[in-house]
């Protein structure tokens, strides 16, 4: 038997980690878990995991890779809305709710149980999060369920009031794209500029000019990177995908690099801030504190799915007032 597949790196040994690792280990792991955090990527690590030492264990008999394994289901949002839909009654349509439900209760083909991945859970339409909802109410024996998310609050109090919670940070790594540490470089340049007293046209002009190149850079950066990953990714697909679940998971690996990358430029913010915070400078933790609030309010519209062009342009300009003005 092959040595389980490994945690997340930053996550090895944390309490959460060990106390899914002793309920597997004791047969007493909840049959349902919701995994979340800020972090898509490391959510999914977190999730192949777990299913790997549920399915891949001495009763088995045979060994897989988790996507690879039998008793391995997925549901993941599909479509340019990345939704989880319901699914037609009669004849669902693959990669629905109603087409994934009835898989729960079928008998494991070679593990002791089957492992459900519900990717991006937050994601299920009103329909969809009902129908799961009434699984979660009567569970199915022998099946544990995982659900992805690094939006909880966005689920149904009533779904997350049945599942276990286990929250997981990211793994802190950054984003290594052409032109990113460039990107941050000039960004924490044009803050210093901000803060300078010079304030006449020439100089604001300028100041503006700085942002649409920030924001013109930013997605070059960003299609460098989700293509790089993306040339990872589709090698490990299941042969069997199909063309929406393709888009969707292409479409998922996008948006999880652009709140990284936004993630980033908080730190970038508060880095850039910290020396004249330490000085007691009032200014600063004044346009600081409203920064950040900009920036979280850019990321939900991000939620939205707002374009990252538009929203990263948004913070911005709101940036240049408020440290330029001090």
């Amino acid at each position: 038997m092959n040595a389980p597949a490994p945690w997340p790196k930053s996550l090895d040994g944390t309490p959460g980690v060990a106390v899914i690792e002793q309920a597997i280990a004791r047969q007493r792991l909840s049959h349902s878990l919701l995994l979340h955090g800020d972090d898509l990527g490391t959510l999914i690590g977190v999730a192949h995991a777990i299913a790997d030492r549920l399915l891949n264990t001495p009763k088995s008999s045979a060994h897989f890779a988790v996507k690879d394994h039998p008793d391995y289901l997925a549901l993941r949002p599909k479509g340019k809305m990345r939704l989880i839909p319901i699914g037609k009654v009669d004849s669902p349509e693959p990669g629905t709710m109603r087409a994934f439900l009835p898989k729960l209760y079928v008998t494991s083909a070679v593990a002791p149980q089957k492992v459900a991945i519900v990717y991006e859970a937050d994601r299920m339409n009103v329909e969809s999060a009902n129908a799961f909802l009434k699984t979660l109410e009567e569970p199915p024996a022998h099946t544990t369920l995982l659900l992805i998310t690094t939006r909880p609050y966005a689920l149904l109090p009533t779904i997350r009031s049945r599942v276990l919670h286990f929250r997981f940070p990211s793994t802190g790594l950054a984003v290594e794209a052409d032109g990113w540490s460039a990107w941050l470089d000039d960004y924490r340049a044009w803050l210093s500029r901000l803060n300078s007293a010079t304030t006449d046209k020439r100089t604001v002009a300028d100041h503006i000019f700085s942002v649409y190149g920030l924001v013109a850079r930013f997605g070059a950066v960003l299609d460098y990177a989700t293509a790089e990953v993306w040339k990872q990714q589709k090698e490990k697909l299941p042969a069997d995908i199909s063309d929406d679940e393709v888009e969707a998971i292409e479409t998922g690996i996008a948006n999880g690099l652009r709140l990284r990358l936004f993630a980033e430029i908080e730190t970038a913010t508060r880095a850039f801030a910290l020396p004249r915070l330490t000085a007691g400078d009032a200014a600063t933790r004044r346009a600081l504190t409203a920064s950040i609030d900009e920036l979280e309010h850019a990321v939900g519209l991000l939620r939205l799915n707002l374009n990252e062009s538009a929203a990263l342009e948004t913070f911005l300009l709101a940036a240049l007032r408020l440290w330029a003005r001090r």
